[in-house]
């Protein structure tokens, strides 16, 4: 039986004082447990098959952004062109089966944070127990809530969002503990301790911004005892029990999707630098924040907002299919469709339209987004320029953020921020348990690519 007392300030609140028994192992515990095992089998993976050639690397792959090239270490998903993403093995049917839920049946992301961890389900009071820590780690910094409210409000939301993340760096206890010399073997356990204060503390910064950009500035209470997506969405302004819903299945299924995106990556990158989780995951951020990444979403409404005034309520195939042939003939592209892996209809955009066909299927946008699904796939496929004629994830998220009356497309990538830092810091606590190098791919000039295929061509 485990005995947990925290004091909790919350802004504009009391002093708390949380104290639970627990019987069942805390998540620091519970990795805490796995990391001498995991820390040996990389060693030993390393040792014995080191030298083991993995991957070729072709000339078009180096200048294509290193698309493809197996050269990074990602324990927690694993993104498969066809069958979609997997979280530690899991699809995201699976995920929503055997993961803890909601009283509506969706997701808590506090039970993805775990699993992508440690590989193991949670059980609900773990997760109740998480969802108890991170509400508790919520309060921030006075110098980070001054530096957001003296932000200009046209300021784009994904910037203000990563300032505020920087700011924290005040509070790494990693940083602190490094210049203390901390030995590398307590590196993890300094890392974890940042992530889940900064976890904490997200769904206070975003729903600042917002307030602060679209709304009156007055920002409520953490609630100590609801979960994550509950109080994201209450410190916004949404008490609907389905947007609740909305925002635990928005956060599990944008969390992670391999490490090889820009914000993965970028976070990956910083951080194997020794830098803080929180520098690590600002700099995920503004990768984040770039059109052909997270901002992604905020394109597509605003395509659609276009598609719909110029149709004009006809929303039938044939007009549809001409609009999506103009946009393609004009050269420009149908945002929300194609993918650089996938090569099938992206399941995060399944859980989403299964979600509108539960809650809202008579809503115009969703019929609109519904029939653009239906012909589409056809019409790219014709056009014969793109590999994955499916919708990815960005071409459904924010049809349902409009419905709840989150209108702010601007605003939607911070959701997304806030969602993938689920996905990415378990990746840095588990590359200081393990010890993961500093990354330090080698890069040649177009000359030097020159002779080296002329060599390799000789061969």
């Amino acid at each position: 039986m485990l005995h947990v007392s925290k004091v909790a300030r919350v802004p504009g609140g009391p002093v708390r004082l949380l104290s639970r028994f627990y019987s069942a192992p805390t998540l620091k515990e519970t990795f805490g447990a796995q990391v001498p095992r995991l820390a040996d089998e990389v060693r030993s993976f390393k040792k014995e098959h080191g030298k083991t050639v993995i991957d070729h690397v072709t000339l078009e792959q180096a200048y294509g952004g290193m698309r493809g090239i197996k050269s990074m270490v990602w324990e927690g998903s694993v993104l498969d062109p066809e069958e979609g993403i997997r979280f530690r093995g899991l699809t995201i049917p699976e995920v929503k089966k055997k993961l803890p839920l909601s009283a509506g049946g969706e997701p808590l992301p506090e039970g993805l944070f775990w699993l992508l961890l440690t590989g193991e389900i949670p059980s609900e009071e773990q997760v109740r127990q998480l969802s108890a820590d991170l509400a508790a780690r919520s309060e921030l910094p006075e110098h980070v809530s001054a530096t957001l409210d003296q932000l200009p409000r046209d300021l784009h939301p994904m910037a203000q969002f990563s300032i505020a993340v920087t700011a924290l760096e005040s509070e790494s206890k990693f940083a602190k503990a490094y210049a203390r010399g901390v030995n590398k073997s307590e590196y993890w356990d300094y890392t974890f301790e940042d992530s889940l204060d900064l976890l904490g503390k997200l769904p206070l910064i975003a729903s600042k911004i917002y307030r602060n950009v679209f709304k009156d500035g007055k920002l409520g209470k953490v609630d100590l005892t609801a979960d994550y997506g509950a109080n994201l969405s209450s410190l916004l302004g949404f008490a609907n029990e389905d947007f609740v819903d909305l925002m635990r299945l928005y956060l599990t299924i944008h969390s992670d999707h391999e490490g090889g995106n820009v914000s993965a990556h970028t976070t990956h990158l910083v951080g194997s630098a020794l830098s803080s989780p929180y520098l690590s995951l600002a700099a995920g951020l503004n990768g984040l924040a770039g059109p052909l990444h997270g901002r992604a979403n905020q394109e597509v409404l605003e395509w659609l907002f276009k598609l719909r005034d110029a149709v004009g309520g006809d929303y039938s195939r044939s007009t549809i299919e001409k609009y999506l042939w103009d946009t393609l003939n004009s050269g420009r592209v149908i945002p929300g469709y194609g993918h650089a892996v996938l090569r099938k209809t992206d399941p995060r955009y399944t859980a989403q339209r299964e979600f509108a066909q539960r809650h809202f299927p008579d809503y115009e946008l969703f019929k609109l987004v519904s029939t653009i699904y239906e012909v589409a796939p056809g019409v790219l496929t014709k056009h014969g320029k793109t590999k994955n004629p499916w919708p990815n994830v960005d071409s459904h998220s924010g049809v349902l953020l409009q419905y709840y009356g989150l209108t702010e497309a601007s605003f939607y990538t911070v959701l997304f921020g806030v969602s993938r830092a689920f996905g990415v810091l378990p990746q840095l606590i588990t590359d200081r348990a393990v010890g993961m190098s500093i990354e330090r791919p080698k890069s040649f000039s177009t000359e030097k690519y020159r002779q080296l295929v002329a060599l390799c061509e000789k061969r």
